[in-house]
């Protein structure tokens, strides 16, 4: 018996693993062809920015040709709008921020509860290989022991004689670092001058150049697509497989990728399925849409389906193919949580009109300098133009702090420009969306409610995943202070106050971020906030310092910075990070802080080397924070 059969016996019950043995007993035995193929083709960080989705800009024959021949679905959602914690979900059919990997770059454990698809195709007799990314945001994940071959060399055809397949190849042409080096305009194929820009990019030189270089790498992408379909046709395996193409997360241009917008967040998505399976089409004729929301969540529980596998009870998708398909979902959901070196936290929740997203860190800007997101010279023209006065309205709302509630009417307002959020002809709507985004977030068991730098405390040996699903985890408790923190007033900071002295310190951190919201409001919480400086929790302290000093007590916010960017034995690389990036919205330059940032620079800046330099998050912080004090020269080490 397998290991994922032991797993499904303990934890959800004999019944379960009846239902699932079948599958897997008969697979052995069967023609293979009864069994399709099923071959993924994954492209990097675009949305549908696609000739068959309409857009006249583009250059993608073989991928409109696919959609001509197959099922073009016009609704599909990453969870997540950054490839880790997107690809961390698709793996795994569950959110990655009830796995506890959401954070960008992370390395945490994952659940022993919580299984991959491969293990699942495995022991239902599939060859599965992947060409060749991973990026799955967890330690509990190795490529090598769930995929047959997971390399550059991986391919289907060097399956076993008799042996179905699933192979996934991963396209890397669109990825966003192909913007980071300027192409010569008079290579490009799209001109810039015919570019259509949003409405919140202003119009510069680089912003149109970057754009039409966009356009540009799709193109190159697609073309890489035809390849793949081509080598399928030749094989002789294309009527025996099924199709899927779709982007991973949108992007790439500023204020995409990373962020709860459309832009962000819609992805294309396009299933072919040959006619001798022609039981799993989800209308009637090929080349037809598929309005149906889709979240690239439903990607797992969808393949279980396809082969007859019974979904497990802890995936959190839904099947849009197969027996096990489910009736159209109501909601996407999507999660941002901190995006390499830069702290956030989102929620966003979509239905067929409307986009609602609750901002649960409204004092920071959107437009945080992110090192890698700023190679790209379209941002850093943004941001110049900012800050010469050359932006209007809607254009600079990107460099200010956020609101905590965001509504968009998508129909009529696709750019997402025109926040609805407070107009109260919308109030039933908003009640409604944020109903059901707080019941989501306890059916999944969030652990973002817990602030990162605490995970190591409440996870331990086991997963956040398991701490967030145990009967000693405060759900209800933390949903309720982080929503009274984000969306309460003034009246509630007797509530804040008390916060600050429960045992959880995931309660204290939204008594003090409902204190840092409320600013001059909060002045009575000073006693309290200095206490709370010495907190075990660097968030918790952090946040109180932040506080303090828009209160006027610089000093004492001082000594709390300097406490944990200095404490090596107590804080780590997270705690220095988040205090780093506070720092930086304070605003800060004293000669006091700019020398113990100075210091941990001097310690660590041997790490900024290559690549790996985005995953060294003080460093590249305390980096920042020396060039914007003019201490290091600003740019230096971009293209």
């Amino acid at each position: 018996m397998g290991t994922i059969f032991s797993d499904l016996l303990r934890s959800q019950g004999l019944l379960t693993l009846i239902l699932v043995l079948p599958a897997f007993q008969t697979s052995a035995g069967q023609n293979p062809k009864e069994k399709p193929n099923i071959l993924w083709i994954v492209s990097e960080d675009n949305c549908p920015y696609l000739g068959c989705y309409g857009d006249s800009f583009a250059t993608t024959p073989n991928l409109d040709r696919l959609a001509s021949k197959g099922f073009l679905y016009t609704h599909a959602y990453c969870n997540s709008p950054v490839c880790s914690p997107a690809r961390n979900a698709i793996i795994t059919g569950a959110y990655a921020a009830s796995n506890g990997n959401e954070q960008m770059r992370s390395n945490y454990r994952k659940s022993e509860t919580v299984h991959t698809y491969v293990e699942y195709l495995h022991e239902a007799g599939y060859y599965c290989t992947n060409n060749s990314k991973t990026d799955y945001n967890t330690s509990g994940i190795d490529p090598a022991k769930i995929w047959d071959e997971s390399s550059t060399r991986a391919h289907y055809k060097n399956r076993p004689a008799g042996r179905p397949f699933f192979a996934v190849f991963n396209i890397m042409t669109s990825h966003e670092s192909s913007i980071h080096h300027s192409i010569p305009t008079a290579q490009l194929r799209h001109d810039p001058a015919k570019v259509i820009l949003p409405p919140y990019h202003p119009d510069t030189e680089e912003m149109r150049h970057d754009w039409a270089q966009y356009y540009d790498v799709v193109e190159d992408m697609d073309t890489r697509v035809g390849e793949l379909l081509k080598e399928l046709e030749e094989s002789g395996e294309a009527e025996n497989t099924i199709v899927f193409y779709y982007g991973d997360n949108g992007g790439v241009l500023a204020r995409s990728k990373r962020y709860v917008y459309e832009s962000g967040t819609h992805v294309p998505l396009i299933v072919s399925i040959p006619v001798q399976y022609k039981a799993l089409y989800p209308v009637a004729g090929k080349g037809e849409k598929v309005g149906r929301l889709v979240s690239l969540l439903d990607l797992a529980p969808t393949l279980l389906s396809i082969i007859g596998i019974q979904v497990p009870e802890y995936m959190q998708g839904h099947a849009f193919l197969g027996k096990q398909k489910t009736s159209d979902p109501e909601y996407v959901f999507m999660t941002r949580g901190r995006m390499d070196e830069r702290y956030d936290m989102s929620r966003a929740i979509r239905d067929k009109k409307y986009r609602y997203i609750r901002n649960y860190m409204p004092f920071r800007i959107y437009g945080q300098h992110l090192d890698y997101l700023f190679n790209a010279p379209s941002a850093r023209s943004w941001e110049t133009a900012c800050k010469e006065g050359k932006c209007n309205a809607v254009q600079s709302v990107f460099w200010n702090t956020k609101p905590v509630e965001e509504l968009y009417d998508m129909d009529n307002d696709p750019w997402e420009i025109h926040n609805l959020a407070s107009d109260p002809a919308y109030g039933k709507t908003i009640a409604r969306m944020q109903s059901a985004l707080t019941g989501w977030m306890k059916d999944i068991k969030d652990a973002g409610l817990i602030p990162e730098s605490d995970y190591g405390r409440y996870s331990g040996s086991k997963s956040m995943y398991d701490y967030m699903h145990a009967d000693t985890c405060p759900l209800d408790d933390l949903i309720n202070a982080a929503n009274l923190a984000t969306l309460g007033s003034s009246e509630n900071i007797p509530d804040y106050i008390g916060y600050l002295g429960n045992r959880n310190s995931g309660i204290r951190y939204w008594g003090v971020t409902g204190l840092l919201i409320m600013k001059e409001n909060a002045r009575s919480a000073i006693p309290e906030l200095k206490k709370a400086g010495s907190d075990k929790s660097s968030a918790v302290a952090t946040l109180a310092a932040e506080t303090l000093y828009g209160l006027g007590e610089k000093d004492a916010a001082i000594r709390i910075y300097s406490r944990i960017l200095q404490d090596t034995l107590s804080f780590g690389m997270t705690d220095r990070n988040f205090a780093l990036n506070s720092i930086d919205a304070v605003g800060d330059g004293s000669a006091a802080v700019i020398a113990v940032v100075q210091n941990l620079y001097n310690k660590r800046k041997a790490v900024l080397q290559g690549i790996a330099r985005y995953n060294e998050y003080d460093a590249l912080m305390s980096e920042w924070l020396l060039k914007k004090w003019g201490v290091l020269q600003q740019y230096a080490e971009a293209p």
